[in-house]
């Protein structure tokens, strides 16, 4: 485990909690709900109370999310009941857009998010060191990336600039994100982009943004990458696979099939699981169980993913290419209910 302060900052809809907002009626009644009726991701709490207790200190936990600010007493109540101890929360000012009939703000990400990271960060510890979670229904991997390379000023004004005009960006909200590099100085501080893939996206479409996004099905595969990171300890790997088995009826094949999959993809390397195999076994981990996995970290007839470079993307055309997505995921999902 590193000595330095870690960050864990998290997205809420889709990526800890299971909301669904595809329609009006969805976004009723998830504003309805009451803490104890929102259900979690599953996995999503254990994985990060584990975070904060295997920090040995060193972890804060910050979420920002798009659901309103009139909600934050529901959701601060929701994220006790299950025992999650917060250092920051930034929900969005929906109700101020509406009253200033900037539609678009409300449902629109990276004007939002991307200057709301920037603030934070200024306030970081300066060594600290990041891992961003989100989710494939919005556009998270997109800004976290983005969020990255300003950081670490590997994007070009221009090109920034280019990126707000495709994203439509308020003029305040421009000023907001120059406002914020003004203040920062230059590091590199993110070390892990966790996207989970809600709406069960091809991992091949985040390719593009290179080897620290790593797409995940579920709260196991995101355990092991995090192992390979040195961010959780192995006996965490266990207890969290045993709550997703006894608590949300995973199958030990299901479990499995996880682990083969996040290693093919070089989520974690064949030499961590072997690592995190033999410290299962002292960590009290079933034999039968341990070897079965071991099997998978000793099969050498799959090879490893290839190494993906970090490269910067183009930024403004991927950008474009996930807006016409979109505009073609949602005629989809319009189309479906009007059958159902």
């Amino acid at each position: 485990m590193s000595d330095r302060p870690h960050i864990f900052r998290w997205d809420l809809d889709k990526t800890y909690l299971a909301t669904e907002f595809d329609s009006l009626r969805d976004l009723v009644r998830t504003a309805l709900q009451r803490p104890a009726d929102k259900a979690n991701v599953p996995g999503s709490a254990e994985l990060l109370r584990a975070l904060r207790g295997d920090s040995g200190g060193r972890a804060q936990v910050f979420f920002i999310s798009g659901s309103p600010r009139q909600m934050r007493g529901v959701l601060s109540e929701k994220l006790a009941l299950d025992g999650i101890h917060y250092d920051g929360f930034i929900l969005k000012d929906n109700l101020g857009n509406l009253l200033r009939g900037r539609f678009r703000a409300i449902k629109e990400q990276i004007g939002y998010k991307l200057p709301a990271l920037l603030d934070a960060r200024s306030h970081a510890p300066l060594d600290a060191e990041e891992t961003l979670f989100g989710d494939d229904a919005e556009r998270d991997a997109f800004v976290y990336s983005l969020y990255a390379d300003l950081l670490a000023e590997r994007v070009q004004p221009a090109v920034l600039e280019r990126v707000l005009d495709v994203a439509g960006v308020y003029p305040d909200q421009r000023e907001a994100i120059y406002g914020a590099l003004d203040r920062l100085e230059p590091c590199d501080p993110v070390r892990r982009v966790i996207i989970h893939l809600d709406r069960k996206s091809p991992p091949i479409r985040f390719e593009a943004y290179g080897r620290r996004v790593v797409p995940v099905y579920n709260y196991f595969q995101a355990a092991l990458v995090l192992y390979e990171d040195g961010r959780l300890l192995p006996e965490t790997i266990g207890r969290l696979g045993t709550a997703l088995h006894a608590e949300h009826a995973f199958t030990l094949p299901m479990l499995l099939r996880s682990f083969q999959d996040v290693l093919r993809r070089g989520g974690i390397s064949y030499e961590a699981a072997r690592r995190l195999g033999a410290q299962a076994l002292r960590a009290g981990i079933e034999r039968e169980v341990v070897d079965l996995f071991a099997r998978e970290a000793a099969d050498r007839t799959v090879m490893p993913a290839r190494e993906r470079p970090q490269a910067v993307p183009d930024y403004p055309s991927l950008l474009e290419r996930e807006l016409q997505r979109h505009r073609i995921e949602k005629a989809r999902r319009k189309k479906r209910r009007r059958w159902l």
